[in-house]
């Protein structure tokens, strides 16, 4: 049966407590695992069933009935980091012939961070550590599982390790925690490694809200790099289109296009293959 998992708060910097255990933050997607009667399902955060798309994590078992928490994990087969493009790619794979070979390609790895039920018991309202302690003592079925390690109390080392290695971030966990089901919680705290890049505003959507951000070329030309949806406050929003109006060059049916003029500080996951802003994020119009 599937379990809504636990979610985290954000936290505004890294810190470091002893309450807390930190992990490394796996740049993956949220996996449930549910092994019921020698019979596995696996589902993402929101309840859409994605069995078909990990064989080899769906075809392996374990010895008795459980339900698992963690990530999915692509590693990039020419740089050895994890990589979610690679990760997206398995997900939205369909079709068999499609999945045999991505499988193949680009095999995943199962990264457990807590264990929620195991031979019939519910595990939830059991203290963090006493889980750590049950998953730490259980035996992987194959080189496709692994668990995720934990330092305790040392969350800024950890974080500056994170981004030494240019990785996600970290997450931060009350040892003392329960597993609170379906809701955010302050009890885990995830604290990215955010990277900065600086665009120039080129149009905006005309439904919702977003700004279209462009970077220039290297021929001087501008090309799209994504749109800004979030981190735009009122002030902000009244000050962008209180100059974009006399820089308005065209529109379409869902865009209105500016001169590139206004420019903007942006945090970023990281930069996509293709050359696009990853989850971008609005700090701060540049003068």
């Amino acid at each position: 049966m599937f379990i809504f998992p636990m979610l985290l708060e954000t936290a505004a910097a890294p810190f470091s407590d002893s309450r807390y255990i930190y992990e490394p933050k796996i740049d993956g997607h949220r996996l449930i695992y549910v092994q019921t009667g020698g019979k596995v399902c696996l589902y993402t955060r929101h309840n859409n069933e994605c069995t078909r798309q990990y064989p080899e994590i769906a075809d392996a078992l374990f010895p008795h009935d459980i339900t698992l928490d963690g990530e999915i994990a692509c590693v990039d087969p020419q740089t050895g980091a994890i990589n979610f493009e690679s990760v997206m790619s398995r997900f939205q794979a369909k079709r068999a012939d499609k999945v045999r070979r991505l499988t193949d390609e680009l095999p995943v790895t199962y990264v457990i961070f807590d264990i929620l039920r195991y031979k019939g018991e519910d595990l939830r309202n059991r203290p963090l550590m006493e889980r750590k302690e049950i998953l730490a003592g259980l035996t992987m079925p194959d080189a496709h599982f692994g668990v995720t390690p934990y330092i305790e109390g040392a969350g800024e080392a950890l974080f500056a390790q994170m981004q030494a290695r240019a990785m996600e971030g970290i997450v931060a966990k009350r040892k003392d925690s329960v597993y609170e089901t379906g809701r955010r919680s302050a009890q885990w705290q995830k604290i990215i490694n955010w990277t900065y890049a600086d665009v120039y505003l080129s149009g905006y959507k005309k439904a919702e809200f977003g700004w279209l951000a462009s970077v220039p070329t290297d021929n001087g030309r501008m090309r799209p790099a994504g749109i800004i949806e979030f981190g735009v406050s009122p002030t902000h929003k009244q000050a962008f289109f209180g100059v974009s109006k006399a820089l308005i060059t065209g529109e379409d049916r869902d865009f209105v296009y500016v001169e590139p003029r206004i420019r903007a500080r942006v945090k970023i996951r990281n930069w996509t293959r293709a050359g696009m802003l990853r989850s971008p994020v609005f700090t701060e119009f540049i003068v």
